[in-house]
């Protein structure tokens, strides 16, 4: 026998070509209603399980009924060929939409087994040649099963190992639910072991010591066992201690453990991981540091195999640090052990720099108990049958726990304040005035400590983080930022960016950052150019800037990216991998062009190891989507095209009535010559506009040309230089050349005429060959001159390219003389303001600042476009 073990609520597939006995297989392992058979839903919706016609409307079927099993918790099995990724990645995403593992036994048998078997089949036509192709793809895809998502692969080779399989069913890690205590469940210890073995001894534990007198392990008289709530370390004076203590009564069988965000912080620091080693963990590497190897190694395997959440007693009970609604109890996903470690965040922090936890006991209304920790509180308070045990021992308060299922508290106060708490304790629930008995509801009682005691109630009330108040961003505004002082936002222009905002834009939990606006060069002294690169190297050398950077101008439109491999984070559903959007905040592709094109780029990200080395699970990157066509065709056909098509309809005629009146002895010389340069100039208009014209016919043909890293998890990056950011791009290019487009540029040294002259060589080069030009940036980013902020870019825009923006005849020296005449001051002065909004908003963002400070400097950028500024500037 061959033993293949399943996990008890999982989404399993069976693979394999028509004929490998996947029925027969399913038949005898699974019960009647376990199995799913694309077959039998093919026939349910047309009568004809051989239907092929039917395939899409019966998967349809299908996957709803394997979507209403999974919520209920059913071991599911899927009965079809399943030999192609895509048919497979629907079920992988289904089991991860409800929390459940997906495993497949895939039955690989020769392929003669499988022609044989398919030729006694009556009801099947279809040849040899299906099985075949069937079989290249089943082997083409077995090495990568692991990679598609499935937590366990079962592969059976031949008929005698699939004879001999038999279906194991396994219990997941957290179901505990034979367990029935009577259990001491115990809050956050945080390093106190004093008060830890104070707590044990008033609970009835005799502590175990060793030679050297430490605790290292427990035992109750009553067979009672301790459960603990995570963040056993971190701020308290002895880590070590505890964990010795805890880790000996778990290994000897009189504790459970589940872990804390504290501990897995710990695991990634002693796997040599770069993490921040603020809250305590500085303190905690410290003390472990006097520690033999031998018991690091330990700590950090205790703490690894850790289990997000344990179900208990029957399912009556459920343990997690940062509590557990009721849709993830018994449920395995990285979802679910997030929300087990850091509770329902919004992402963002409160004034106290704290992360802003959603009350999600507030609506619990599940049968099973939840005890959970880490939010200190006053005092533990039963909340809809949850009771949260961090009492705050390190920061001076008590050390709790509950007696299950007796529901009575114990608690011990705190030896003196180990740490300084960031904020004041305060009780779980928002503005009550008391907390004096639980909730009737709860059939619990107040614990010892809190019967009768007042909770004060704060002075205001205080601002929700994730709420979005429209007086936020209507009337004159003043925005504070910390790289241009107070910016002022017109009350005028604020009431136009509401419009866009709330009818166009994308979801504001999902727009961090806007770009600016970017000023043009200075006007060109030469007499043949409106912008020329000269100016740009000028501007810099007046702001003591000495190395600038050209970057390359696609002809494209400006988006932003943001990209996610963890939805949560974004409080987005499953699977969503984030936005592209537009100047404006409006999405740049729809929904299904948006998933293919951010699927291919988190693909380059991986293969670049760009993941990895910023280490976060989301990026935001600023850059330009290519073709123009794809947001600007309706503008290429309307506004140049017919420019174009005029000009090529009227001149033609009017040169040949012209010619002809000249042939005639008519003197129409002046005329007919002024007619052949306007005609000149109309075909250099149309063969400009043509050349960024090039149509894009799906996305297939988009590419992304970034051109900055903005931001990442818990930092920005305007301190890098360009060098970095375009060095970044290349390497996304070189990943995924179909996907991501580099960015040519030259570094100039604006103090060296030399080098200045191959800076101008390179640009007209580059505007020569029919590029639009080139963005003129300090190579160090973000820079300060003698007043102030610098211009972070000014475009120098090519000599052709901007007779598409002026007009055919642009460069007739009486239309460049009047144009020259220009003022640039306020857009250079929207662009630097736009610009410090744009910083002020990311460095919110990735501070975890409240969602409406966010958007308080987003929405700025969009209102200050509203400013009345020439559009060709």
């Amino acid at each position: 026998m061959t033993a293949l073990p399943i996990p008890t609520m999982s989404l399993v597939l069976l693979v394999g070509t028509s004929g490998s006995g996947k029925s027969t297989f399913a038949a005898r392992h699974f019960g009647r209603y376990e199995t799913l058979s694309s077959d039998v839903f093919r026939g349910l919706v047309s009568n004809d399980e051989n239907d092929q016609s039917a395939t899409a409307a019966a998967f349809d079927a299908l996957k709803h009924v394997a979507a209403q099993r999974l919520r209920a918790g059913l071991l599911t099995v899927v009965d079809a060929t399943n030999v192609q990724p895509e048919a497979r990645r629907d079920f992988v995403q289904l089991a991860r939409d409800h929390d459940v593992l997906p495993v497949a036994i895939v039955l690989d048998l020769p392929e003669a087994v499988c022609i044989a078997r398919n030729a006694t089949r009556t009801d099947r036509v279809f040849g040899s040649d299906v099985i075949r192709r069937q079989q290249g793809q089943l082997h083409r895809g077995l090495k990568a099963l692991g990679k598609e998502g499935f937590r366990r692969v079962h592969v059976l080779h031949g008929e005698d190992e699939v004879a001999a399989a038999e279906i194991v069913r396994e219990p997941l890690l957290n179901d505990r639910t034979d367990e029935h205590g009577p259990f001491d469940v115990i809050g956050d210890v945080h390093g106190c072991r004093s008060e830890l073995e104070s707590l044990l001894g008033r609970l009835g534990w005799t502590l175990v010591r060793d030679d050297l007198g430490r605790p290292v392990d427990a035992l109750h008289p009553e067979g009672r066992r301790a459960v603990f709530l995570g963040d056993l370390v971190d701020r308290g004076p002895d880590s070590p201690g505890v964990l010795r203590l805890v880790m000996g009564m778990v290994r000897n069988g009189h504790a459970l453990a589940v872990p804390g965000n504290h501990e897995d912080k710990l695991v990634r620091a002693l796997d040599g991981r770069k993490v921040q080693t603020s809250h305590g963990l500085a303190e905690t590497l410290a003390q472990l540091a006097a520690e033999p190897d031998a018991f690091r190694d330990e700590v950090r395997d205790f703490c690894r195999a850790l289990v997000g959440h344990l179900v208990l007693d029957d399912g009556q009970l459920v343990v997690a640090h940062a509590g557990l609604k009721e849709q993830y109890h018994g449920r395995a996903s990285g979802r679910v052990r997030s929300f087990a470690l850091y509770g329902d965040t919004t992402g963002e922090s409160d004034e106290y720099g704290l992360p802003v936890r959603l009350p999600w006991a507030d609506a619990y209304r599940g049968r099973a108990t939840v005890l959970y920790g880490h939010t200190p509180t006053v005092d533990a308070e039963w909340i809809n049958g949850t009771m949260c045990l961090d009492t705050g021992c390190v920061f001076g308060g008590k050390l709790s726990a509950l007696r299950y299922p007796e529901r009575e508290v114990v608690q011990v106060d705190a030896e003196r304040v180990h740490h300084a708490a960031a904020k004041p304790l305060g009780p779980l629930r928002g503005p009550a005035t008391s907390a004096t008995e639980p909730d009737a509801a709860d059939g619990g009682r107040a614990s010892a400590a809190s019967a009768g005691r007042p909770v004060a109630t704060p002075a205001t009330p205080r601002r929700v983080p994730g709420l979005l108040a429209i007086e936020d961003v209507t009337g004159k505004q003043i925005v504070e930022t910390r790289h241009h002082g107070r910016i002022g936002i017109r009350a005028e222009n604020a009431a136009g960016a509401l419009e866009v905002v709330s009818r166009f834009a994308v979801d504001p939990r999902w727009l961090p950052y806007l770009p600016p606006t970017m000023s043009p060069v200075a006007t060109s002294g030469r007499p043949d150019h409106l912008e020329h690169p000269d100016e740009a190297f000028a501007y810099y050398r007046g702001q003591g800037v000495d190395q600038v950077r050209a970057e390359e101008k696609h002809m494209g439109s400006r988006a932003t990216v943001l990209l996610t491999r963890d939805p949560a984070r974004f409080d987005a559903p499953a699977g969503w991998r984030g936005v592209v959007t537009t100047r404006t905040g409006r999405s740049f592709l729809d929904q299904a062009d948006t998933a293919t094109f951010l699927s291919r780029l988190d693909g380059a990200l991986d293969a670049a190891g760009l993941w990895a080395e910023l280490d976060s699970d989301w990026v935001l990157l600023d850059g330009e989507v290519l073709p123009w066509a794809v947001k600007a065709e309706g503008m290429i056909r309307d506004w140049y095209a017919e420019v174009g098509a005029a000009a090529a309809g009227a001149f033609p005629a009017a040169l040949t009535a012209l010619a002809a009146a000249r042939d005639a002895g008519v003197d129409v010389a002046d005329l007919l010559a002024r007619t052949e340069h306007r005609a000149d100039d109309a075909a250099a208009y149309t063969a400009s506009y043509r050349r960024y014209a090039a149509p894009s016919t799906g996305i297939d043909d988009v590419r992304f040309a970034p051109f900055q890293v903005l931001a990442a998890e818990g930092r920005t990056f305007e301190d890098r230089p360009h060098g970095w950011h375009l060095g970044i791009a290349d390497r996304l290019a070189d990943a995924a050349p179909g996907v991501v487009r580099a960015t040519c540029s030259v570094v100039v040294d604006v103090r060296d005429e030399a080098s200045c002259a191959a800076g101008v060589d390179w640009w007209q080069d580059l505007t020569g060959a029919g590029g639009e030009g080139a963005v003129v940036k300090p190579e160090a980013n973000l820079t300060r001159g003698p007043k102030g902020l610098v211009q972070p870019g000014v475009k120098v825009r090519g000599r052709e390219y901007l007779r598409i923006i002026y007009g055919p005849e642009y460069t007739e020296p009486a239309n460049l003389a009047r144009l020259k005449d220009r003022d640039l001051g306020h857009k250079r002065s929207m662009a630097l303001r736009e610009y410090a909004l744009g910083l002020e908003s990311l460095a919110r963002f990735v501070e975890g600042e409240p969602l409406w400070r966010v958007h308080q400097a987003v929405f700025g950028v969009l209102a200050m476009e509203s400013e009345a500024v020439d559009p060709r500037l």
